[in-house]
């Protein structure tokens, strides 16, 4: 439907039924007002039922409190004429009040606010002498009273000898002379529970709930204390009990609350319904029926112009699209084409009466075909469809496509129509896009295989072809890439030993077929499904399915056994070791970073134990590299915090027993072990490369001691500090020397007989030079047990030597060990090199030492290692002398 049509239609809609539209919301209107007006009326006659039945309860309530109030109002007249009444004279007029029906319980009077007179006074003994003024919970109330002047009652309350009440304070004034003089207090306890029984509070036959609130007389803002509280929310009726010197508010709704349904408010309603039905429903039929009529005199008039558009249209669409109509007659074979087919067959406008003439243009190798599929059609009457080419005149060729359907013509005659039109272009166009897909689908092919040697090429290493670190890391993010999920895998961390050695001597090459051996082995001593990678120079991984650790141990020792044998490069044979860390999962879901980490530690172990075998990750190996470290962290924290001290070892002359220098010692002043000896952090110093700042550290504490013993009288004619190894390539060494004052002659450093002295290693050969230039003496230490050689001193010609110690304890016992020393200080003398024997334990071999002609004795038998302090002291008082 047209947006004309839509809007005529909805015009129509509107002026239809617009009276029975504006008669329903009268209605509706009506019907509302009318039940809201019988909600109200209702709602009153509920409300002034409630308040008549309230009012006569109200009445009795004000009634009786004042009639009880209005008796005791008497005999406060009679007190004010006789104050000076006594106890017997008040039990009197009290007896007579308590003979009328009221709710009186007991009377009270208390000249000066001291009660001395109570009735009844049986079960009142004890409030005889009672003071207001000092009784705490009653004072207020009467200091109050006696200000105002006023009545004053309070309550309800819960009374001391049982029950409720209201306790109502007089004051009593008498007249003196004509001046008003405060006498004291009357108070009249009124009992609360026959209040609301006389008043009719607690009657059964009571048709509303009541609540009153107002205690102590507050009205409004007094609290609840009758009946429920929430009553009050409830739109109740409301009115006030007037009481002397205050009120209450009493509130009331019918028992069981107020209806939510007014009485007959569902027979109004279906009044107000059947009324709006007869005055509705005619309306509405009324306006449908016109509706109806004025809409199919529309639909006709559509029918009419939407015939005339496809007219129209479809004239404009043959027009465009070329398309030729054609119509059969199946029984007489009679063909009609219209212009546009003869058109598309290239023939004149006379030819085009038969089938005969349409199969005379089809080309041969579609002629057979399109002959059965129309035969088909006329023999099923089913809808046709076909693609054929026919031969144009001048041998040109056209793609035709046909479809048509049977019909039964008015005469009752069958025939089929159809059309034709021209899809040589799409077929010529479908024949390109077919071939620039083959090419599209060939190029993408292409890109494919680039992709996937890219991707192989990003996760292998291109010298051996195996996995990469990339392709690893994916692995321990993913395991689920080669591994099943509940598998528990071993990790095997392998480094080539001596491959540093052979890429450096007979150059990368051989280096690279060395790492493409490697890969082979392991590939061939892997299995299948294991995970086999290359992930640094010579570090390779292997990661597999194992739950039993003997497996991967034979694993680890085939592999060691394998890269044992030898490789041949160019006539050379090669050999090469290996060094395996294996790390195991506990479980599967365990970490395979955290297993790396664990299998790196385990080789690092192996190495560490000589190398060329494999080692397991273990708990106790993990606690070992956990101490290391923590060492480690500790050296690094008391290199901060100055805890490495020197301590000094002296030495001694032989002949004369004086000291002729004291050796420098590193120690540490742990702040909770106390002090360390080197023995216990060297190693770990050397692994993570501190010794250097340690040895600087005792070079610099030992320069200013030397100063401080100067200073204080006492000689010390030199002292020796180790230099290790990897200061002594320090190519900086002497300029830092140079920077420091170091007196000339009386500073030596010590260096290691393990260090090699090689000629080709220039750095250190210049830095000894340099040293010696500097006035600082050279010392070869723990010599017997390293690579020094007579050639060596000649080269170095080292100040001193200083023997071992593992030479020098065996001399007591052993003649030939005691020669061997005799010979070393023989070498030394005859090449000008002083030689000092450590270890000297005890006298013997003190003496045995100076009879061999040693120049200097250091050891236990003299002296320990010791603080500056200690060694300043010990000197100052010659104390060796004693030993």
């Amino acid at each position: 439907m047209s947006n004309v049509g839509r809007s005529r239609f909805s015009r129509f809609l509107t002026l239809n039924y617009l009276p029975a539209i504006t008669a329903t919301f009268v209605v509706i209107i009506a019907g509302v007002l009318a039940d809201h007006q019988n909600r109200i009326i209702s709602e009153a006659r509920i409300r002034s039922h409630v308040a008549n039945e309230l009012g006569p309860i109200r009445s009795k309530l004000e009634n009786n409190i004042n009639g009880s109030i209005q008796l005791v109002r008497g005999l406060i007249g009679t007190i004010a004429t006789e104050p000076d009444m006594q106890q017997q004279r008040f039990a009197e007029l009290a007896r007579s009040l308590f003979s009328e029906r009221s709710q009186l319980r007991n009377l009270a009077a208390a000249p000066d606010l001291v009660v001395s007179m109570v009735y009844p006074l049986a079960g009142n003994e004890k409030a005889i002498g009672l003071d207001y003024r000092k009784n705490e919970k009653q004072r207020m109330t009467a200091v109050r009273v006696m200000q105002t002047g006023r009545l004053l009652l309070a309550g309800p309350v819960d009374l001391v000898q049982g029950g409720r009440g209201l306790i109502a304070r007089f004051p009593v004034m008498t007249d003196a002379g004509g001046v008003k003089r405060f006498w004291g207090l009357l108070s009249a306890v009124i009992d609360i529970d026959e209040l609301y029984r006389d008043s009719g509070l607690d009657s059964p036959g009571l048709g509303i709930e009541i609540s009153i609130a107002g205690r102590d007389g507050l009205g409004r803002h007094g609290s609840v204390f009758f009946g429920d509280p929430a009553l009050f929310r409830k739109a109740p009726v409301q009115v006030d009990v007037a009481l002397p010197g205050g009120s209450w508010r009493m509130a009331a709704i019918p028992k069981g609350g107020w209806p939510d349904t007014p009485e007959h408010a569902w027979t109004v309603r279906l009044l107000i319904v059947l009324g709006g039905l007869v005055i509705v429903v005619p309306m509405i039929m009324t306006g449908r029926l016109t509706t109806e009529r004025q809409e199919n005199v529309r639909a006709l008039k559509e029918s009419k112009d939407q015939l005339q558009e496809l007219s129209h249209r479809l004239k404009i669409a043959l027009d465009a699209s070329r398309i030729g109509i054609w119509e059969v007659d199946i029984d007489s074979g009679r063909l009609l084409w219209d212009n546009r087919m003869k058109e598309l067959y290239g023939v004149r406008s006379h030819v085009g009466t038969t089938t005969a003439e349409w199969k005379d243009r089809l080309h041969p190798d579609d002629r057979t075909r399109a002959e059965a599929e129309f035969a088909e059609t006329i023999s099923t009457g089913g809808a046709y469809n076909s693609e054929f080419r026919i031969c144009l005149p001048r041998g040109r060729i056209r793609h035709i496509r046909a479809i048509g359907s049977t019909y039964l013509a008015a005469d009752g005659t069958r025939k089929i129509v159809g059309v034709n039109w021209d899809v040589t272009a799409d077929i010529e166009t479908r024949a390109r896009l077919s071939e620039a897909k083959r090419l599209a689908e060939a190029h993408s092919a292409e890109l494919e295989a680039a992709r996937h040697r890219m991707e192989f090429n990003a996760l292998h290493d291109p010298l051996t072809g195996l996995p990469n670190r990339r392709f690893l890391d994916q692995i321990l993010v993913d395991r689920s890439r080669q591994f099943d999920a509940g598998a528990r895998l071993s990790i095997f961390h392998i480094d080539l030993d001596r491959f540093k050695q052979i890429n450096d001597t007979l150059g990368h090459a051989a280096g690279d077929e060395i790492l493409r051996h490697a890969a082979r082995l392991l590939r061939e001593s892997a299995r299948d499904g294991d995970f086999v990678a290359r992930i640094g120079g010579d570090e390779f991984v292997i990661i597999r399915a194992s739950d039993r650790p003997e497996e991967d141990a034979a694993l680890a020792s085939r592999i060691i056994e394998a890269m044992s044998t030898p490789v041949r490069y160019k006539e050379q044979e090669c050999r090469i070791g290996v060094s395996i860390g294996i790390a195991a999962q506990s479980a599967a879901a365990d970490e395979l970073s955290q297993i790396l980490v664990n299998a790196d530690i385990a080789l690092y172990e192996a190495k560490r134990r000589g190398r060329n075998r494999h080692e397991t990750f273990t708990g106790a190996l993990k606690t070992e590299v956990f101490k290391t470290k923590q060492t480690a962290d500790e050296i690094l924290r008391g290199l901060e915090q100055n805890e490495f001290v020197a301590h000094f070892q002296p030495q001694f002359c032989p002949i004369s027993l004086e000291v002729i220098g004291v050796e420098a010692l590193a120690r540490w002043d742990h702040p909770t072990k106390g002090l360390i000896g080197p023995h216990t952090f060297l190693k770990t110093a050397e692994d993570i490369n501190v010794v250097a700042a340690i040895d600087q550290t005792i070079l610099e504490q030992a320069l200013f001691q030397l100063c401080r013993w100067e200073a204080n009288g006492i000689r010390i004619p030199k002292v020796s500090v180790n230099l290790s190894y990897s200061r002594l390539r320090d190519e900086r060494l002497t300029e830092r020397l140079e920077q420091m004052r170091i007196p000339e002659g009386r500073l030596s450093f010590e260096l290691l007989e393990s260090i090699s002295f090689d000629e080709n290693d220039m750095t250190v050969l210049s830095n000894i030079r340099r040293i010696k230039e500097l006035g600082i003496d050279i010392e070869i230490d723990d010599f017997g047990t390293g690579y020094a050689s007579i050639i060596s001193l000649l080269k170095l010609t080292p100040r001193r030597l200083k023997i071992d110690r593992q030479l020098v304890l065996p001399i007591l016992d052993s003649a030939p060990q005691r020669r061997l020393v005799e010979s070393i200080i023989d070498i030394g003398t005859s090449l000008g090199v002083e030689v000092i024997a450590e270890g000297v334990e005890t006298l013997q071999h003190a003496a045995i030492l100076k009879e061999l002609g040693c120049h200097g004795l250091q050891g236990y038998a003299f002296a320990r290692p010791m603080s500056a302090n200690d060694l300043a002291a010990f000197v100052f008082e010659r104390r060796w002398r004693a030993a």
